[in-house]
């Protein structure tokens, strides 16, 4: 179902009240709470069971918005805010005094951006604030792209869950550190790298660490109960199939043939917005199929490709490639 307004209106209310709602946006649905209320976003952090120390996003109904909650805004970010919000941009700044340090982990530095997908759009219109929103999900678990898949995993911890259906794009947002004086990735997503530098003009450093700590930088994150072992596609078939005493599941490319024993094959879409609107309900997917290991190669890191591979990377944790 879609949210109707009596549920935003609801919605809204709840967010007033300290309450939690999950709010679905074009990346993945987000666990929202009142981004000036300490005690709501202390919620957050024991709902998922994610450390303090780890900042959340706060996301603004417009880019109007900005200035009331950071302390400045380079030319760089009000450049990248134009072109790309609302949209799977965030963009990290100095923290303005209307942002509690519960939300951005000790730091003097905020995440923010506006979501592009009207019903998480309406609640923070009709709500008249900002919501701090991670993932929806226990805290380096698979992200969800269902109201379903929020209910499944979080239960009566969410005070309300807003419906808007499947996400559009699949993967979290692209982060960017626009402190400095040359913004960088720190998390490859829904905006490429190649659409940012066309805007600025220059290339674009992606940094796997930061001193700036951001969503999604944990060794092992957007992980499936199974264990991932990445290869390079022309050996994922043989992986798999070496693979005896396991219950494998494979992300399958185009190119190969489905494994000889596979307990599970997904075959992975060419078309990468495809691929990365599907990435998570895959990886849910040979989890609900009592899959213990799942065998999967990356994508090239061009465009969305480079998005997905860090997905892939992180869910795979300390193990990675091997």
């Amino acid at each position: 179902m879609t949210a109707t307004k009596s549920d935003i209106a609801k919605a809204a209310e709840v967010l007033r009240a300290g309450g939690l709602v999950a709010l679905p946006t074009e990346t993945v649905y987000g666990l929202g709470a009142n981004a000036e209320d300490p005690a709501a976003v202390a919620r957050i952090f024991a709902v998922k069971g994610r450390p303090p120390s780890h900042p959340l996003i706060v996301h603004l109904g417009s880019a109007d918005h900005l200035d009331d909650w950071v302390e400045a805004v380079p030319a760089a970010a009000r450049l990248l805010a134009k072109h790309f919000w609302p949209g799977p941009l965030t963009l990290v700044l100095r923290r303005g005094p209307r942002v509690p340090m519960e939300v951005t982990g000790g730091l003097e530095t905020v995440a923010v951006r506006v979501p592009d997908h009207p019903v998480a759009r309406a609640l923070l219109t009709e709500f008249g604030g900002g919501a701090a929103a991670p993932s929806a999900n226990r805290f380096g678990s698979v992200s969800p792209t269902t109201a379903d898949h929020v209910r499944a995993e979080l239960g009566d911890a969410v005070d309300f869950v807003l419906d808007g259906g499947p996400c559009e794009v699949g993967v979290e947002s692209t982060i960017v550190d626009a402190t400095g004086e040359a913004p960088a990735i720190l998390r490859p997503g829904g905006v490429t790298r190649e659409d940012i530098e066309a805007v600025l003009g220059h290339a674009l450093e992606v940094h796997g660490s930061s001193a700036v700590r951001v969503p999604g930088q944990h060794p092992s994150h957007y992980a499936p109960r199974a264990r991932v072992v990445l290869v390079e596609p022309e050996q994922v078939v043989a992986e798999a199939e070496r693979a005896r005493g396991h219950r494998v599941g494979v992300l399958l490319p185009s190119s190969c043939a489905a494994p000889a024993g596979a307990h599970a094959v997904v075959p992975v879409p060419d078309a990468l917005p495809v691929y990365a609107r599907g990435l998570y309900g895959y990886l849910r997917e040979l989890d609900e199929r009592g899959c213990d290991l799942i065998v999967a190669s990356l994508p090239a890191e061009e465009g969305l490709g480079l998005a997905i591979a860090n997905r892939l990377r992180r869910a795979a944790g300390p193990r990675s490639e091997r």
